[in-house]
Parts: C-alpha cells; structure tokens; sequence
C-alpha cells in the first residue's frame, strides 16, 4: 500500500498546515550531498523503520531487510547530489530506492515474489518512522486509496496488486497472467491515472 499510496498522491503538497516529515529530511539530504554524516545519521534516524518496513514486506527475512537498509543509506550517501525534488518527495524517493534494491536481493537469491500485502492492510512500516499527526495522514490516504480502487476494472485492480503489492515486473505479469506486456502496461497506466483522478476530483486528503 505504503508504494502505491506514494505513486497516486505523488508526494504533492499536504492539504494541511502543519509542516510534514519530508520537510525536514529535505534538509538533511540536502545536507549528505555536501558531505555532512550528521545529516546522514539524522536521516536514518528518522526514515530508516520506513525502508526497513518496506523491505520486510518484500523480502520476508529480518536480516536481509537489514542488509538491503543499509545499503540504501550507503547509497543515499553516495547520490544525494543527484537527488532533485522534480523526481519525487524525499519519502518517495527513499522507499524507490528500498523498493529497487529489495527486488534486487529478491532476484539474487532466486525468488520470484515477495510476500504479499492486501488492499485491506496498511502495515506498520508504512508510517513507523513518522510522528502521530503524519501516520494518521498517510492511514486516511490509504483509506481513500482503498475505496478507490473499487472503482477500477478487475483487470487494471488485478494487476495493481501485483506490481505494488506483489513486486512483481510488468514482464513477470505479462508471463505469469499469458497477457501482452503492452496490455500490461496500458491496463496499469490506465489504471493509476483513474485512481489519481479520484484522488484529487474533490476526494483529497484534507
């Protein structure tokens, strides 16, 4: 939910007055790309349960979980000068960098999915690093994500849950369901366009 929830909203501004966390860990890349650890460790101390969460679910092994954390701050510390608000909020592009990771690792060792999330469940590593106002936000987004996804064709629902919630490629959908990959990418384009629509046609997060 925690990656599908950051592909519709986008991470734009929050219809609310109260700063949120990726203010603050702006900052702080801001602060690894001229080399200050501090900023690092600040960083880590404030995402890392978010990136470790979601490598959890992908992964479904604690310590391999661990490993892949770590490895995304080693590589936030490498690239935070390339990082650019124009490629997403903070949040969203640290879980990116989890989520790409923890598939490589998956891959590695053979697998060909993680564990599975449900529509019906938002885990507690989605909002773990985050303070109580800014997990009950990102809890009532996933609530109206949820809803909208009814709205969507079996088939475009379908292949949402696999690919965020599954892990899976769009080549690993297209092999696994004996679909075109065209088709798999249209549907899932089409698919996140409406929910996108809905989530901002007067049914905000306020």
């Amino acid at each position: 939910m925690w990656m599908l929830l950051m592909s519709v909203l986008g991470m734009g501004p929050r219809r609310t007055a109260s700063p949120g966390p990726d203010d603050d860990w702006y900052q702080w890349i801001e602060g690894v790309a001229r080399g200050e650890q501090q900023a690092l460790s600040k960083l880590y101390d404030q995402s890392s349960r978010v990136v470790y969460g979601i490598a959890l679910r992908i992964l479904g092994d604690e310590a391999d979980a661990e490993e892949v954390t770590l490895d995304v701050y080693n590589q936030v510390w490498r690239i935070a000068r390339d990082y650019s608000p124009d490629r997403g909020a903070p949040s969203s592009w640290l879980i990116m960098l989890a989520r790409s990771r923890a598939l490589d690792r998956l891959r590695a060792r053979g697998r060909r999915r993680g564990r599975e999330t449900t529509l019906d469940s938002v885990g507690e590593a989605a909002t773990g690093g985050y303070g109580p106002d800014d997990a009950a936000y990102f809890k009532l987004a996933a609530e109206k994500i949820r809803s909208a996804m009814t709205s969507l064709s079996p088939e475009q629902r379908q292949l949402i849950e696999m690919s965020f919630f599954g892990g899976l490629s769009h080549s690993e959908m297209a092999e696994r369901l004996g679909q075109p990959l065209g088709t798999v990418k249209t549907r899932i384009r089409s698919g996140m366009s409406r929910l996108r629509e809905m989530m901002s046609a007067g049914k905000e997060v306020q």
